[in-house]
């Protein structure tokens, strides 16, 4: 079957028979591929008599035509009758960084924070696009999840992300193109020899396809495979966690019972579970020893550029990457701050929720940890050291310098969303400021 509006909406149906009553944001690059997605989209709803499409484009701002290539989407997208969001990124990548990577991880931050609420991000990639992902994911050394490449749909953002085109051959969408007079962006990096996807596309698939000319077909099929393993890998780490995560804490107890390829299989599912991507294989496979093996009262740590995994009572936590532990007197005299990467917003809060009391002697500001703190949280009871506090109710060592503390004059008065000292305390219904710690990772 040619391409058209009734192969697409085959292909929706595929992936969710209840697709009429979605709403769809294409992701339009100006491209062949994205330029036929919207085509075939507007004419397949208007055939469905549905309102909800509209397209997004994003302007990476890393060559001198791109100012140009988001007015030819603008023109497509009027004659279209779609309304069009323009996102203007304006990347400055990192000397040594990857312009690839860095633009795709700066493309997918923003289109996720674009998409509304149930709304399907609809994007181009085709059959042609699976291939060089599998095959680029092959000789980087991917593991069953790299080489199942791209699903048809997957959870992003407040909504889905749906690839509808994947069982079509470029070749396809090209004759779609030709057949409806449409005109495109040619973007000539898309060839550029200098990236991976580029040199694989010009030296080696024209190769593969004059030995093999079913081999984006046949390579998809094994993809399929690769993600029939991945959620078999899936299904027994959820089974595997049974009894070993609470509240997003792994038991060192648990995990030892497992054999090694289940550690590593339920590691790498908690760790996608906490939102953060694996450590390459080789330091994961290393670091699970070192994790296990440590001494009792031993503080390993397995890093890696994305997050961490830290040890703490018998437990595991995975963190997303930390700011160090602020100075005693970084935010003197303030009544809100940001805390740093991976550590969120302190503030107090003006209001009847209950917390500090709302007159006070003096103004509230907030400090961190010098040491030799106390606080007496219960009035019946003695005023205890912070430390002691921390130690008593299990506060993870790494987070007990990043507490921050309010201070009223010399005394104080609060730690954090944790304690609100005695002597300071009010009850809800009364005016008050109350701790807010938003985004803190966990404490226990």
């Amino acid at each position: 079957m040619e391409f058209g509006s009734e192969r697409l909406a085959a292909s929706l149906a595929a992936i969710d028979e209840s697709w009429p009553g979605a709403r769809f944001c294409v992701a339009l690059s100006g491209g062949l591929d994205s330029t036929v997605l919207l085509h075939a989209m507007t004419a397949l709803c208007r055939r469905e008599g549905t309102s909800g499409l509209r397209a997004v484009h994003l302007d990476h701002g890393l060559q001198a035509e791109s100012a140009a290539w988001a007015d030819v989407c603008r023109a497509a997208c009027r004659a279209a009758g779609v309304p069009l969001e323009v996102i203007s990124l304006r990347l400055v990548p990192e000397d040594g960084a990857s312009i690839e990577a860095a633009a795709r991880e700066a493309r997918y931050a923003a289109l996720a924070r674009n998409l509304q609420s149930g709304e399907w991000l609809l994007t181009a990639h085709h059959r042609d696009d699976q291939l060089e992902t599998v095959l680029i994911q092959l000789l980087r050394g991917g593991g069953v999840a790299g080489l199942a490449a791209m699903p048809a749909r997957a959870s992003f953002g407040r909504g889905w992300h749906a690839r509808p085109l994947l069982d079509v051959d470029r070749a396809a969408l090209a004759a779609y193109a030709a057949r409806l007079g449409l005109d495109w962006i040619r973007d000539p990096t898309n060839e550029s020899r200098r990236f991976d996807r580029g040199w694989l596309r010009g030296e080696v698939l024209p190769a593969i396809r004059q030995r093999w000319p079913a081999a984006a077909t046949t390579v998809a099929r094994s993809a399929g495979h690769f993600a029939q393993a991945q959620r078999l890998l899936t299904e027994l780490a959820h089974a595997d966690a049974q009894g070993i995560v609470d509240g997003g804490r792994l038991s060192i107890a648990g995990l030892r019972r497992l054999s090694r390829d289940r550690q590593v299989n339920l590691l790498r599912w908690w760790l996608r579970e906490r939102g953060l991507p694996a450590p390459p294989a080789v330091r994961l496979a290393t670091g699970i020893g070192e994790l296990l093996d440590a001494r009792a009262d031993a503080a390993p740590l397995l890093r890696w550029p994305e997050g961490e995994i830290r040890r703490y009572r018998d437990c595991l936590y995975a963190l997303h990457p930390m700011a160090p532990a602020p100075a005693a007197e970084c935010a003197a005299g303030a009544v809100a701050v940001d805390m740093g990467p991976g550590l969120g917003r302190f503030e107090l809060v003006a209001g009847k929720a209950g917390g500090l009391r709302a007159e006070l002697a003096a103004p509230p500001a907030i400090r961190f940890r010098a040491g030799g703190e106390t606080l007496r949280p219960h009035p019946a009871r003695p005023r205890k050291r912070l430390k002691d506090l921390c130690r008593e109710a299990g506060v993870v060592p790494w987070m007990r310098g990043r507490l921050p503390l309010v201070y009223v004059g010399d005394r104080l008065a609060a730690v954090g969303d944790l304690w609100i000292d005695a002597e300071f305390a009010v009850p809800p219904g009364e005016p008050s400021l109350k701790p807010v710690w938003t985004g803190r990772p966990a404490l226990y």
